[in-house]
């Protein structure tokens, strides 16, 4: 899928189910992650992160850029961009904001907007050791491909809940990221 493949079915309204890890609760803390599509020639990826070893909440997940609203951040684009420059060093200027998807829930207590952006191929990271192992990219035909999602259920207050993954090379890509991820897919794809 290139960049104008992406937009005719992004702004293509259609009606669907979110996946949500507590679709019932109301509220949570403010958050803004970036889904960066890098617009190579011959397709578009997605930017993602594997969060530092160290970290007390959620060491080595695969993230996309992203974190809490701050009282700087005018919106939670603004969040999903300032946390993008800090976590791997993507100026705003590089990229170009096309809108978001609905608010995602998360089990931690966030209120997640995905953002999405999209940036030119070759973007110069400069990773934060503090807060990311690493950055990589991923086929975003790979990731839009149901075939590549599956599901663990578990059980919480006597109801079931899927928690998405998706193997991808030598890491697996799981709950809300592949959530959100599966979200992005229901609202391109036609099923």
């Amino acid at each position: 899928m290139n960049r104008s493949e992406f937009l005719q079915r992004y702004h293509h309204l259609r009606q669907i189910d979110y996946e949500a890890d507590y679709p019932l609760r109301k509220t949570g803390r403010a958050a803004g992650v970036l889904i960066p599509l890098i617009d190579h020639p011959d397709g578009l990826t997605v930017l993602l992160t594997e969060r530092a070893h160290h970290l007390r909440h959620h060491p080595g997940q695969i993230s996309f850029p992203g974190g809490g609203a701050e009282p700087q951040d005018n919106t939670l684009a603004d969040t999903a961009l300032r946390e993008a420059e800090e976590e791997v060093g993507l100026l705003r200027s590089e990229v170009d904001i096309i809108g978001a998807l609905p608010e995602y829930r998360t089990i931690s207590g966030y209120a997640m907007t995905p953002v999405i952006g999209f940036v030119k191929p070759g973007p110069v990271l400069t990773i934060d050791r503090n807060e990311v192992a690493d950055a990589f990219e991923v086929p975003l035909a790979f990731l839009m491909d149901r075939r590549n999602h599956f599901a663990h259920f578990i059980e919480r207050k006597q109801q079931r809940y899927p928690v998405y993954f998706m193997p991808w090379q030598n890491r697996l890509i799981w709950g809300a990221t592949a959530a959100i991820l599966r979200n992005l897919s229901s609202h391109l794809c036609d099923d």
